[in-house]
């Protein structure tokens, strides 16, 4: 089968008022005439035009985030001092779940940039088209990633977590959240096929229904209740990876729904030429998530490595001994996360905007819509901020731990990252409307050289000094670099002329 995408020098050549009709672009449920564009998204106010694409999304997205926020409440229930191991165990668990699932699910960048310009470009089936390869891909490549873990995560989990308690539980925790890696990834590729599309409101109806879900099987089977056996930390683990499986189920409803106007559910679909396409755009993203995970891996290990020498200090073995360090950096990840999905929600609607824009051959207003969104995200952020590091911290790091050591080595980091909340968000959306017009490429090589010339090395020099509130003054002089060159980056214009 011939790519169903045009050619990157003809996918979008012509303006509204150039329209040219012939035999190739007739009219059919799935392809407009050549040069017409749909404007009805990007045609209204930038300010709620945005709130109307993100505020979905950012529901949505907390509501996913819940599938862990809920396993840290959880986990200070249990006896002391499995909760506050199993908070250590969490962080870089997540971290491996996301270096073989989150790269995978940056599918969702290219997927979101292609399917956004055809939308605009009134070619439905071919955003259909979009979607099913995004989604083949996502099936196929999930199973190798989670064998590939299941073989992996042991040995990288040791490279986190020296404290053996912490990484048993990590271990146990991440085989059963290795087994949503398909799930995981084929969601996010449908989100961004609706997200596209303008139908933000989608991924919300999945995200709550299988975080409810969530809820209930972590309540089961960390605990034992209803019958369940009681799993401990892993329950949460096996709780996640059930829930997520649902979650897609939702998610593939939804687009079955659309068949008529996209037509995405057919095996003509697939194309090896289509999937490279979308590829292209989403390695970049993927090697960018990559680049994350180790990085902050490495500078997780950071706060490993002063759990260790603070037993060491102390005369004691570290088995048996309070992971505070590495509690205390979960807890602070866990309170920011729900900030950080909130801005990266922006980012994804502001990608939708800027690519739809450059569909409709309207640069100036993928700016307009890049700038209006990072205004809103200083103002709405600068205020969590303030909540998050000025007003309420204490009582905040007082509800994610129980443990006083914990609540106290996590207090003045937390205050940092809180007063730096509307600069993060500054970077992240801008990485995202950057990720929407096509410029993958700079955003991956600009996220290695910040993670590997800043934020590890920092980490490691000024942890190793100052303890852990030197360890999270690098992330402070990560998020200030990352804001920079985004800004820089997005203000030059460059991007604005990538084609599709």
């Amino acid at each position: 089968m011939a790519t169903v995408l045009q050619t990157h020098e003809g996918s979008s050549s012509s303006t509204p008022a150039q329209s040219s009709e012939g035999p190739e672009h007739e009219h059919t449920p799935g392809h407009a005439h050549a040069g017409e564009v749909d404007l009805a998204l990007i045609s209204g106010p930038p300010y709620r035009t945005i709130l109307r694409l993100a505020l979905p999304t950012v529901i949505a997205m907390l509501s996913q985030s819940v599938v862990n926020e809920i396993d840290v409440f959880f986990f200070t229930r249990l006896p002391h001092p499995e909760d506050s191991n199993a908070q250590a165990a969490l962080l870089p668990s997540l971290l491996i779940v996301w270096l073989f699932g989150g790269s995978l699910s940056a599918i969702s960048v290219g997927t979101q940039a292609y399917t956004a310009r055809r939308y605009a470009e009134r070619k439905y089936e071919e955003a259909g088209a979009v979607l099913a390869n995004a989604a083949w891909f996502c099936l196929v490549a999930g199973i190798a990633f989670a064998i590939l873990g299941a073989f992996t995560i042991k040995g990288l989990l040791g490279l986190m977590l020296p404290v053996p308690e912490a990484h048993s539980i990590a271990y146990s925790y991440s085989k059963w959240r290795l087994l949503g890696v398909v799930s995981m990834a084929m969601t996010m590729a449908f989100k961004a096929f609706f997200d596209g599309i303008g139908k933000t409101w989608v991924h919300l109806v999945s995200a709550v229904v299988m975080n409810v879900f969530n809820v209930l099987f972590c309540w089961m089977f960390i605990f034992g209740n209803f019958g369940a056996p009681r799993m401990g930390a892993p329950g949460a683990g096996f709780a996640a990876f059930v829930s997520t499986w649902i979650g897609l189920g939702i998610m593939i409803a939804y687009a079955t729904r659309e068949r008529t106007r996209f037509n995405p559910v057919r095996w003509s679909n697939i194309s090896r030429p289509l999937t490279w396409d979308i590829l292209k755009l989403s390695i970049p993203a993927a090697l960018a998530t990559i680049v994350m995970m180790v990085g902050f891996g490495l500078f997780t290990k950071v706060a490993g490595r002063l759990d260790a020498a603070e037993a060491l200090a102390a005369g004691v073995p570290a088995a048996g001994r309070e992971a505070v360090n590495g509690a205390a950096s979960m807890d602070i990840v866990a309170i920011l996360k729900l900030t950080f999905t909130a801005c990266l929600a922006f980012g994804t609607a502001t990608a939708t905007l800027v690519a739809q824009s450059l569909a409709a051959k309207r640069p100036d207003d993928a700016s307009r819509f890049g700038w209006a969104s990072v205004r809103l995200g200083v103002v709405l952020f600068g205020v969590v901020g303030l909540f998050e590091g000025v007003l309420f911290t204490p009582q905040i790091v007082n509800l994610i731990s129980h443990s006083e050591a914990v609540r106290q080595a996590a207090l003045v980091p937390m205050r940092m990252m809180g007063i730096i909340t509307p600069v993060i968000a500054v970077a992240m959306i801008l990485s995202e409307a950057l990720f929407g017009a096509g410029n993958t490429k700079f955003v991956a090589a600009a996220q290695f050289c910040l993670v590997f010339l800043v934020l590890v090395p920092l980490a490691w020099v000024l942890g190793n000094r100052f303890g852990l509130t030197g360890m999270w003054s690098a992330a402070v002089a990560y998020a200030i670099g990352a804001a920079i060159v985004m800004s820089t980056k997005f203000r030059g214009g460059s991007w604005k002329s990538i084609k599709l």
